[in-house]
């Protein structure tokens, strides 16, 4: 989907931004961990914005000293300004900025959005401001390891088209928190994006699922239990892809998944449509990859097809 990933860059590969004074926009669990990323790089955390007891305590423990204060005030105060929200309120926060004059020519804008590129950031672009997206592929707890968790992450940077300058910044950047920068573009951000959430989120719902049926069938420790199998399970296609697809599904054992579709139909109906979409795609991937032959996977595939499979008679 044109994303080209790069190698960590070296401290004299990429330009360092100057000490800047950050604006934090708003002291959630993202904005707070890297504001706290960005002073631990040298840069001056000057102001943030926060109005949940959780945003307060966050900011106190992460950005301690830092006055919090209403986002317009913040961003004047700042060089780099950091806008940590919800995907759904940056547009109108943008545009809220842009009509107070709180921005001014100069100004690095980050916003931290999956799902958005720098086009969002089309109205501070028009004040004069470098405009960049910084997403830190990670999930946050708002809490101090998070800054040692972002080691290991990925940062993914969007900037203007043919903009050189803001990419080698937003690198810079990602690099000064620690974590290691990937170039994504504008046009791949929505597909970019969607891969992440379908692969983190679902994961958490499916591990949620296992964990709670394992719980109904009075088996203990569930999570114990199931650690190490799914450990293995994400380090193997992570090396393997399609080739370590294992299980009833890939080795093309029909009666198991119709046993499988029976306990859940009675057991936990409303994981039991999330059972056959999944099986439904596996069954794909193992075809794909040489697992299944075509008529067993057919076979699989009408069989998770057949609402009348798995239901009581």
């Amino acid at each position: 989907m044109g994303v080209s990933s790069h190698e960590r860059p070296q401290a004299h590969a990429v330009s360092r931004p100057a000490r800047l004074a950050v604006g934090v926009v708003s002291a959630g669990r993202v904005g707070s961990v890297l504001g706290a990323a960005l002073a631990r790089a040298g840069h001056a955390v000057v102001a943030a914005s926060g109005l949940s007891a959780e945003s307060l305590a966050r900011a106190e423990r992460l950005l301690p000293g830092v006055p919090l204060l209403p986002p317009d005030e913040v961003v004047r105060r700042a060089d780099l300004v950091l806008l940590a929200l919800p995907d759904d309120a940056l547009e109108g926060m943008v545009r809220g900025l842009v009509a107070t004059e709180s921005l001014r020519p100069g100004q690095i804008v980050v916003h931290t959005s999956g799902a958005h590129g720098v086009g969002v950031l089309a109205p501070a672009a028009e004040t004069g401001a470098l405009a960049l997206a910084l997403h830190p592929v990670l999930t946050f707890t708002g809490r101090a390891e998070d800054l040692d968790r972002l080691s290991t992450a990925s940062i993914g940077v969007t900037a203007a088209k043919g903009d050189e300058a803001a990419w080698n910044v937003g690198e810079a950047l990602a690099v000064e928190m620690g974590a290691e920068p990937v170039r994504i573009p504008e046009s791949a951000r929505a597909l970019y994006h969607a891969a992440l959430a379908h692969g983190a989120n679902h994961l958490m719902t499916l591990v949620a699922d296992c964990t709670e049926l394992l719980r109904e069938a009075g088996i203990g420790q569930a999570e114990r239990l199931v650690a190490p199998l799914l450990s293995a399970a994400l380090d193997n296609v992570l090396r393997h892809g399609d080739r370590a697809l294992t299980g009833p599904v890939a080795r093309g054992d029909l009666g198991t998944v119709r046993k499988h579709l029976t306990v859940l139909s009675d057991s936990e109906p409303a994981i039991a449509p999330a059972y056959r979409a999944l099986a439904r795609r596996t069954a794909e991937r193992s075809r794909a990859a040489g697992l299944l032959d075509a008529a067993t996977a057919a076979e699989l595939t009408d069989l998770l097809d057949d609402p009348a499979e798995g239901q009581t008679p």
